[in-house]
């Protein structure tokens, strides 16, 4: 199976072709190829994630030449290795999930089936960017990625809201895209090679100069700021939440978001070798954390404060892949890489039961807004346990899963205080807002008791996922347990290990700080014996700061958006009036210009040929009477010819008089033969 693995992202994309081409009318028929194909993956996925543990990590790949140059090789193939097959197992689990928990949350919509197409494609893409062994291979995939997450989020896109959204999120991810394709062509010019083995071992000699590799890794980082999210390309991913809620669910947990991480983690190599490079990318996903975190305190909006959640995990993963580069560049020991790398597995499972578990409530409920919900416990039971159990997860508390990957992400930050107290601070407020969401939410009294009313449990193809990802939130951290032959670490990171040994007070600290977290919010929003209203009131700029997002779509959309409206404004009145304007004044000066010609052709060129003509046909008419073959008159002409001749040789003045003569008595008698021939035929018609 491992051998064949090439073969797992085609199964979605098999159900993608039959449901496009054959079954689109036909909606279970479409829904259930989909999920077929999906937990086909799934089981490949997991005989090769078991295939590799019994190698020990060793990677398998296979290469088909594309392109072979002297200067440049490129290749298709496929790389598998511990890190590949635990994406694999992680994608096809969230997926499979998503789709079947879509049967009931998608249930009646009209565009079913091409819910479930896209599903499949989005679910091939992001396969076949895990599966890549080159940088060629992975661009591709990663545009296929953007484009799907294109489609899933403006899905419902005769809703204004939900277009714009999609094309935020495309045009938000090309920008850091951009930079990718920058840092790829950097690496193919200086390299030779895309593929991911050969890059690597030529950064690792030295064959690449320093500057070259920091300025190769800061590009290739741009890919992975717009896709996952990072400040400040990180507006797109609140709006998102305009698709639907299992969408979100998949973006947010296995896909699209998590393959800026992935590109991060696998492209680790570059930014050792440049620790200038890799602090860009700690302290970039430091200040992503620390905002994102910081806006979902305020938000109402059951999805954003989940969207800023998922921002605020994957700045954690960022900053730890960038603080392993730094160490390992000085020659430090860092357990960042198995802690991003770990998180993201962890972040999978319990961000997707938290995406689910709020579809089941908007759901039931029909609103997004906090605000008017609360007391759904009551009537959504397994919904709201195990939305507290992910939310324990994710706020770090022994011994879920969120535990265990958080805490290797805090021991990452020893020898860099100031990183050690913004993560803690940044633990603290993921805890507070977290049991914020919960406690307004599922405790309490109902706020509308309409919508309490009318909500009620979801549907058992809408629980059982949820259920299923619970178990994974609460157990899937265990493989990181240190006593179990350091467990996460040896597995995805098999060369030189650098498990960060047990630090039982850093543990200790960092549990305290998430407890913090959850005693305030159970102060304030389950006791209510802090006032949520007059706490904001006293820290008003701060909570507006925070509830405005920072201002980041206001200051976007007057620093950039505005000018390059206005900017268009100026280029299409200079296209309209000075382009168009140009062009439209050689078009008319050409037609004014053929019109001179017609006229000239016409009466000028024209008027000489009929005018040279109608001078012969004078010339002829008047000599015609010239000729009247009368030898009296030729004897005449002959003699007043000698004389005129005679007269110019005596006086020339004299003969001009004499001509003058000629020409009235030649013209009398011209006018006498046509007299009477005009006479002639009038009596000719007269007798008749």
């Amino acid at each position: 199976m491992l051998e064949n693995a090439f073969l797992i992202p085609f199964y979605p994309l098999l159900a993608f072709v039959v449901i496009i081409f054959f079954t689109r009318w036909k909606e279970k028929l479409s829904s259930y190829i989909a999920i077929s194909m999906v937990l086909l993956a799934f089981v490949h996925s997991l005989f090769v994630f078991i295939a590799m543990l019994g190698r020990h990590g060793e990677p398998l790949e296979k290469i088909v030449t594309f392109i072979s140059q002297p200067s440049l090789t490129l290749e298709l193939g496929m790389y598998v290795d511990a890190l590949t097959s635990v994406m694999l197992l992680v994608v096809t689990i969230v997926a499979s999930c998503v789709q079947i928990y879509s049967l009931g949350y998608m249930h009646g919509d009209p565009r079913y089936s091409r819910y479930f197409s896209y599903l499949s494609l989005f679910t091939f893409s992001m396969l076949g960017l895990v599966i890549a062994n080159n940088f060629f291979m992975i661009f591709i995939f990663w545009e296929l990625v953007g484009l799907t997450s294109y489609l899933l989020i403006g899905f419902w896109f005769e809703k204004k809201s939900a277009a714009d959204a999609g094309k935020k999120a495309f045009i938000t991810t090309r920008i850091g895209d951009l930079g990718f394709i920058v840092g790829i062509l950097i690496l193919a010019a200086y390299a030779g090679t895309l593929n991911y083995q050969q890059v690597f071992e030529k950064i690792s000699s030295g064959a690449l100069a320093p500057g070259i590799v920091t300025l190769a890794g800061i590009f290739i980082f741009c890919g992975a700021v717009g896709k996952s999210a990072q400040f400040p390309l990180h507006v797109w991913l609140p709006d998102a939440m305009e698709g639907p809620t299992p969408v979100s669910a998949l973006i947010h947990a296995a896909t699209m978001v998590a393959a800026g991480v992935y590109l991060v983690a696998r492209a680790m190599t570059v930014f050792v070798g440049s620790a200038e490079a890799a602090m860009v990318v700690a302290v970039i996903g430091l200040i992503t954390s620390f905002l994102a975190a910081s806006i979902a305190l305020t938000q109402n909006d059951i999805k954003r404060v989940l969207a800023y959640s998922t921002v605020s995990q994957l700045g954690y993963m960022i900053m730890a892949l960038g603080l392993y580069g730094v160490d390992s560049a000085h020659g430090h020991h860092s357990p960042g890489y198995v802690a991003g790398t770990f998180h993201l597995m962890t972040h999978a499972f319990f961000k997707a039961l938290l995406f689910l578990g709020a579809g089941s409530v908007i759901h039931a409920v029909h609103t997004n807004d906090i605000q008017d919900m609360g007391g759904l416990h009551k009537k959504m039971k397994i919904t709201s346990i195990t939305f507290f159990i992910a939310s324990l997860s994710i706020a770090g508390i022994f011994p879920l899963s969120g535990f265990w990957s958080k805490d290797e992400i805090v021991a990452t930050t020893v020898g860099h205080p100031i990183f050690m107290v913004f993560t803690l601070a940044i633990a603290f407020m993921t805890a507070f807002y977290m049991f914020r969401l919960c406690f307004l939410t599922f405790t309490g009294k109902p706020r509308v008791q309409e919508k309490f009313d009318h909500a009620h449990e979801s549907p058992k193809t809408m629980t059982y996922p949820l259920m299923f990802l619970a178990f994974l939130a609460v157990f899937a951290g265990w493989v990181g347990l240190p006593w179990l032959s350091h467990g996460f670490s040896s597995y995805v990171y098999h060369e030189e290990v650098h498990h960060a040994e047990p630090n039982y007070l850093l543990m200790l600290i960092s549990t305290v700080v998430a407890l913090s977290g959850i005693g305030l919010s159970y102060l304030m929003y389950y006791r209510k014996s802090l006032s949520a209203d007059a706490i904001a009131e006293k820290i008003k700029p701060l909570y507006n700061l925070s509830y405005h997002k920072f201002y980041f779509d206001e200051i976007y959309n007057a620093v950039i958006i505005q000018p390059l409206l206005g900017l268009t404004n100026v280029l299409w009145w200079f296209d309209a009036n000075v382009v168009d304007g140009l062009v439209n004044f050689v078009g008319w000066f050409t037609v004014k210009w053929a019109d001179l010609k017609q006229w000239f052709d016409q009466y000028i060129v024209d008027g000489a040929v009929n005018g040279a003509g109608y001078v012969c046909m004078a010339g002829s008419w008047l000599l015609r009477y010239l000729q009247s073959g009368s030898i009296q008159f030729y004897t005449l002409v002959i003699i007043a010819a000698a004389i005129g001749l005679v007269i110019y040789r005596v006086t020339p003045q004299g003969f001009l008089f004499y001509l003058a003569g000629l020409l009235i008595m030649a013209l009398s008698r011209i006018l006498a033969r046509i007299f009477n021939t005009n006479r002639v035929k009038a009596n000719g018609n007269v007798e008749g």
